[in-house]
């Protein structure tokens, strides 16, 4: 059963549909092998409503919604320009600005499709234009976005936070440390990159226009103050804090900055509830595959031939963290987590892991594969926005793949990298 449900994925993946359609089908099929007919669809139907109904799914459009209304208004590019103004300067400070300009944008995003769009097409030229190889630019914003998935509010660890049952704000702080060593990597290897590469500096701002920089991003910059502060300061929960963003930033473009206009908002709300759909097609074709392979004991049989219950608790962490990179480098991140987060849950459980340290694990895993040959969505994504070739695309990533193992790996062997902030934020 296991096989013909995986080659009937795999069949229609390569026929070039869309990843729910294959996802559905291979579900049915799972159902017509299990009852031999096409009379217990109700159950189907019912387990993909369950997969949709929680409610902390809720933040997942308002943070695209919020998002999205950034990307097309000015707070974007006001938070690329205060990077700029204080690091554009150094040594590799272009592409420092943008790997900070990442990490900002993905604090109050959750997206790194979204991140990739809105820092990659301003700096992209920029960076070009100074001296920066093509391969280097595409690779640093590709992979740069994957702190998007870590700093909260990430779109992954809600997702995570609703199949496993943790706490999403537990998840949210615990994903801060993670990110913050990423962008320090990154940083060091792009002033490492520029001083080989003879890559020449940009001018250095005035303090003048630093402040005047500053200024104009101090109602951007309320974003992680809303979501962070506002979460663990008990004022609200982290789906409270999503539909808070979605009228702080219609305040802000529509108000404040005059960026967008009412009729833009609703362009950009129909855009924003296409892509919802997809999301919770996604959801909810996810729940109900997940319920036929458990259902079929599938997970049990696999875990069982590769000997995970004799494994200690880091062996199952290298295990799941090996099991979501290669999901990913050919299937949507949410579509992964869907599916292998209720495989390993029994054995996470049985070895006595912090349900937070994987959580952080598995979508830092999950972000890497998203920008990792050959399916990659993130690359897929840059190609389409930047319209470059795809080798084009994935030439320079291996540095930066290698940056993020690397956090990977310390992250198993030194969780406190993620659990110290969560620690101290929950402790009793």
């Amino acid at each position: 059963m296991a096989a013909t449900i995986f080659i009937t994925m795999v069949l229609l993946l390569l026929l070039g549909f869309p990843m729910m359609i294959p996802l559905i089908a291979a579900t049915f099929v799972g159902f017509f092998m299990m009852f031999g007919d096409f009379g217990h669809m109700e159950t189907m139907i019912q387990q993909m409503v369950a997969g949709i109904r929680p409610a902390s799914l809720v933040a997942v459009p308002m943070f695209i919604f919020a998002a999205d209304i950034m990307t097309r208004g000015q707070s974007a590019g006001r938070l690329i320009d205060l990077v700029m103004a204080f690091v554009g300067h150094l040594r590799g400070g272009l592409a420092i600005s943008t790997a900070m300009a990442c990490t900002m944008f993905g604090a109050v995003s959750g997206s790194t499709q979204a991140t990739v769009v809105a820092i990659g097409s301003p700096l992209r030229p920029r960076m070009l234009k100074a001296g920066y190889k093509d391969s280097f630019v595409l690779a640093l914003v590709v992979n740069a976005s994957d702190i998007a998935f870590l700093i909260p509010p990430s779109i992954g660890m809600i997702i995570y936070g609703v199949v496993s049952n943790t706490s999403i704000a537990e998840l949210f702080i615990a994903g801060i440390g993670p990110g913050l060593l990423i962008l320090l990597l990154f940083s060091i290897y792009s002033y490492i990159y520029a001083v080989r590469n003879k890559v020449p500096t940009e001018p250095k701002a005035s303090w003048i226009k630093r402040l005047n920089a500053l200024r104009k991003a101090l109602w951007p910059m309320g974003f992680p103050l809303i979501i962070i502060g506002g979460i663990y300061g008990g004022v609200f929960s982290p789906t409270e804090a999503a539909a808070v963003c979605v009228l702080y930033a219609l305040i802000l473009e529509v108000a404040v900055f005059r960026s967008m206009s009412l009729a833009q908002v609703y362009k950009t709300a129909q855009s924003t509830g296409l892509i919802t759909a997809v999301v919770f097609i996604l959801v909810g074709a996810g729940a109900a595959f997940s319920w036929v392979i458990s259902f079929a004991q599938v997970p049990q049989e696999i875990l069982s031939a590769i000997g995970i219950a004799d494994m200690g608790a880091m062996g199952v962490l290298f295990v799941i963290s090996a099991a979501f990179f290669i999901g990913c480098m050919f299937v949507d991140p949410i579509v992964v987590i869907l599916v292998l987060v209720p495989v390993f849950a029994p054995v996470v459980k049985a070895v006595g892991l912090d349900p937070v340290l994987v959580g952080t694990i598995i979508t830092l895993q999950v972000a890497i594969g998203s920008a990792t040959p050959p399916f990659g969505c993130d690359i897929f994504t840059a190609v389409a926005v930047f319209k470059r070739p795809y080798a084009e695309v994935v030439r320079g990533t291996p540095p930066f793949i290698f940056m993020l193992i690397g956090v990977a790996v310390a992250l198993i062997f030194f969780p406190q990298i993620a659990l110290f902030l969560r620690d101290l934020a929950f402790s009793k």
